[in-house]
């Protein structure tokens, strides 16, 4: 009987640790999905990405001195992706790589980028 609370206990407890660690947006291809829905782009153009919400582009992503950029529509560099640190726009330390990957289930360069626009309240 123990054994069986057990397991039960063990089953119920990693079914909510799957939720709450559920990544919210993902990457599928150039599509990114909000909750399983169609949220936006992360279109490839070169070696950069034009992260679009909707049909509207809302930031870009660039490859520079070794570190992902991403950039606001002004061309603005609101955060970097540098190794697996993100960044702010001047340089300071902001968050990892694995905050932005429990965020966005994606390349780490989108991930970056996600999770800067979402700490900015830009998504």
């Amino acid at each position: 009987m123990k054994k069986g609370i057990f397991i039960l206990a063990f089953i119920l407890f990693s079914s909510l640790t799957a939720i709450v660690y559920s990544q919210e947006y993902k990457c599928n291809g150039e599509r990114i999905e909000k909750n399983g829905s169609s949220w936006g782009y992360a279109v490839i153009s070169g070696s950069d990405y034009r992260i679009e919400k909707g049909n509207s582009t809302i930031a870009y992503l660039k490859r520079r001195d070794g570190k992902w950029a991403v950039e606001d529509l002004g061309g603005s560099t609101i955060g970097y992706l540098n190794g697996s640190n993100i960044e702010t726009g001047t340089g300071n330390s902001w968050g990892s790589l694995s905050d932005a990957k429990s965020l966005c289930d994606g390349p780490d360069q989108v991930a970056a980028a996600i999770w800067v626009l979402n700490k900015l309240g830009k998504l």
